[in-house]
């Protein structure tokens, strides 16, 4: 990423675009996976929805994202609510993560096939990566419209294929494309 990334995710953050305050359903529906205590981090944070989801799980969590802008924001909403958490202004693309360093990695809505490697070796043994992004095959015109920013069917599996695979979902265009998970996937994997 550049300069100029960071100062286009900027502006978004500034003007209000990509301000989630619910973290992603990966992390909020199978919460009960989560250790009691360790150490998360929340990559590619954005507003670090996720990262305040973890924090107020009791786990000490990290935070990262190119957006000075974002983390701002995270650190005003962590104080609002008593909780403690590192947001960090980087590149998470040129930052090197610690070997197995955290208990808990969630990546969600961001997409660097590049760094799959990176963060399975940053997992600690029995570490969780909880991954949710969006896929190429949708039923809505949600998410980038960059197809380099989107997964191939199945290609998040094939990915995390050194993790225990706990939970994987995508439904793509299958059944009734009015109910379910769409335009996007999710996995949970541990790390043995």
């Amino acid at each position: 990423m550049s300069c100029a990334d960071a100062e286009k995710w900027n502006a978004k953050y500034r003007a209000g675009d990509h301000d989630r305050i619910e973290p992603a359903r990966v992390l909020s529906d199978y919460s009960h996976l989560l250790p009691k205590q360790g150490e998360a981090l929340d990559l590619a944070c954005g507003t670090g929805a996720n990262a305040l989801f973890l924090a107020r799980r009791g786990l000490k969590t990290s935070a990262w994202d190119i957006s000075a802008e974002a983390i701002s924001i995270l650190r005003a909403r962590a104080t609002e609510n008593n909780l403690v958490l590192d947001g960090r202004v980087c590149d998470v693309t040129d930052t090197v993560i610690p070997a197995q360093s955290f208990d808990v990695i969630i990546v969600s809505y961001f997409l660097e096939r590049t760094m799959f490697p990176a963060l399975i070796n940053a997992l600690k043994v029995n570490g969780l990566l909880f991954y949710q992004t969006w896929i190429r095959e949708r039923s809505s015109d949600r998410g980038p419209h960059n197809e380099n920013f989107r997964l191939d069917a199945n290609e998040l599996l094939h990915l995390c294929r050194d993790l225990h695979i706990v939970l994987y979902r995508e439904e793509g265009l299958t059944g009734d494309i009015d109910h379910g998970l769409r335009d996007m996937a999710m996995l949970i994997g541990l790390r043995r």
